[in-house]
């Protein structure tokens, strides 16, 4: 793979995720990804460049974002609520799969540590690129808006069509924030901004609007699909089967076990707004309330 230029000093290197790549006074990566070469990879294509990486940044501390963030050595800056994620591998497992994972479970675990030099806040400026606040997906998920060049790298704060359609629902902790964020992104899209998720093409105007309904419309559909479901009491678990057949996602252990962290986020929020309750039968199940 090849760098792809996105205007002045200012690149993408693909992948799943893609790292996007800041070069001014300092130059700066964010979200390094994962990959036994792709360490090797990013120096080589910077150096046809003539420059190195100083510092990096990452949009939350998922492992496939941080993989190789100890291989490159450099000051990693992240915001203070994903401080304790990216830092701890423990802590890296617990936000995607709830607890400690099983070994080899899930696709990205790395044992390292990924020491983080410096947190930021919503809104500050780091090298030239601005902190956006776009939490749902993780608690700290953060864009970074490149205004000279009108390109905002969102993370996975949405998700390509492709990603939707094999997992079924965008992975969220917290699904009012994340329909929040993806309204916050339409209004950038409105303005003419590239948008870019990490997994997934960079989008602008009409498909950029398209793709957010998109990802805003299977979380406002998995929501009414749980609230049809819970007129018979069921599980968690049985939530995520039933969903990954309805949206013809792939059925595989690890998109059922990833797949429940969304759906406990919705039943939360259905909760809340006091749609369901809880009930005992051989199990914690749910059903909607009378």
């Amino acid at each position: 793979m090849a760098l792809e230029k996105l205007g002045e000093n200012l690149y993408l290197y693909p992948g799943s995720p893609s790292t996007l790549i800041k070069i001014g006074e300092r130059t700066v990566i964010t979200d390094p990804g994962h990959g036994s070469k792709r360490h090797k990879e990013l120096r080589r294509e910077l150096r046809k460049l003539g420059v190195e990486i100083e510092y990096m940044l990452a949009t939350h501390g998922h492992a496939d974002h941080l993989a190789i963030a100890p291989k490159l050595k450099k000051p990693l800056f992240i915001h203070r609520y994903e401080f304790s994620i990216a830092e701890s591998p423990l802590n890296r497992e617990l936000l995607t799969f709830g607890s400690k994972a099983p070994k080899g479970f899930l696709v990205y675990q790395f044992p390292q540590e990924v020491k983080v030099y410096g947190v930021f806040e919503w809104g500050d400026e780091l090298f030239g690129l601005r902190t956006i606040e776009l939490p749902g997906h993780s608690p700290g998920m953060t864009g970074f808006f490149d205004e000279e060049n009108a390109v905002l790298y969102a993370g996975d704060s949405f998700f390509g069509e492709k990603v939707i359609q094999s997992v079924g629902l965008p992975y969220l902790v917290e699904s009012d924030l994340f329909k929040e964020s993806i309204k916050r992104l339409m209004e950038y899209a409105e303005e003419g901004l590239l948008l870019i998720p990490s997994h997934g093409k960079a989008v602008k105007g009409e498909n950029a609007t398209n793709l957010l309904e998109l990802n805003l419309k299977r979380v406002e559909e998995g929501e009414e699909r749980i609230l049809e479901l819970l007129k018979e009491p069921k599980s968690v678990s049985e939530l995520s089967y039933a969903l990954a057949k309805e949206f013809e996602a792939k059925i595989t252990p690890q998109i059922l076990a990833l797949n429940q962290v969304p759906i406990r986020a919705m039943i939360a929020s259905l909760y809340n707004r006091d749609l369901i309750e809880p009930v005992v039968e051989k199990d914690l199940k749910w059903k909607t309330k009378s």
